[in-house]
């Protein structure tokens, strides 16, 4: 009996480690991946409307990390200070009846950009949403992503005094006022990130925020 558990698993295994080693040969052999294979259709976006924050090449970075589902749909811009008003209701009230996760862009009165992706759409809620989609990133000084280190599940949190992501020890990862006006940014948990600013309190210059469909 033990010998024929022996062969059973044996033989379960064998087509899981041909399998493998044939998809890693052919990818060899091709020269490219899955990853590079798409690149064409998931890495240039189409706006509906051109970014006044993001140039095309970090367009481009940041579509490299965005959720799977937001794949192949335009970039539609739900909500932008410059269009819409510095307000946080204004921006609660853009995201009515939207479904996707979504794209926040700062760019502070130091001229550096940052943000979050939001793994559903800002809403005011009485504790923490959203999963582990939602991550946090920075163009200062070089493109870097924070994604969810599954410390905690502290990830957006808003009211209609602030909208906050990120958590733990007192810290959020990136925070700003009623009035979209001033923010915060400290190192956090949920994160694993550094400040995403050059200080730790700045001032909004501009805000963007797109949805995928």
């Amino acid at each position: 009996m033990f010998s024929r558990r022996g062969k059973d698993q044996e033989e379960r295994q064998t087509p899981k480690y041909t399998c493998i080693t044939t998809k890693e040969e052919t990818n060899s052999k091709h020269g490219t991946s899955i990853k590079a294979e798409l690149e064409p259709e998931t890495f240039k976006p189409n706006l509906k409307e051109p970014s006044e924050l993001l140039e095309a090449d970090q367009i481009e970075k940041l579509a490299r990390n965005l959720p799977p589902r937001t794949i192949g749909y335009p970039w539609t811009l739900a909500f932008g200070t410059s269009k819409h008003g510095m307000s946080i209701k204004t921006l609660y009230r853009a995201m009515q009846g939207q479904d996707t996760p979504v794209l926040l862009v700062i760019k502070d009165s130091d001229g550096q950009v940052f943000g979050a992706l939001a793994s559903e759409p800002f809403k005011v809620s009485e504790g923490f949403y959203g999963t582990g989609e939602t991550f946090l990133f920075t163009f200062n000084p070089d493109f870097q992503v924070y994604k969810w280190t599954g410390d905690n599940m502290f990830f957006i949190k808003g009211d209609m005094d602030s909208l906050a992501f990120g958590g733990g020890s007192g810290e959020f990862g990136l925070w700003l006022d009623g009035d979209l006006y001033h923010g915060r940014s400290h190192s956090c948990k949920t994160f694993g990130n550094p400040m995403l600013s050059k200080k730790e309190d700045f001032f909004v210059q501009d805000i963007e925020v797109w949805a995928f469909e």
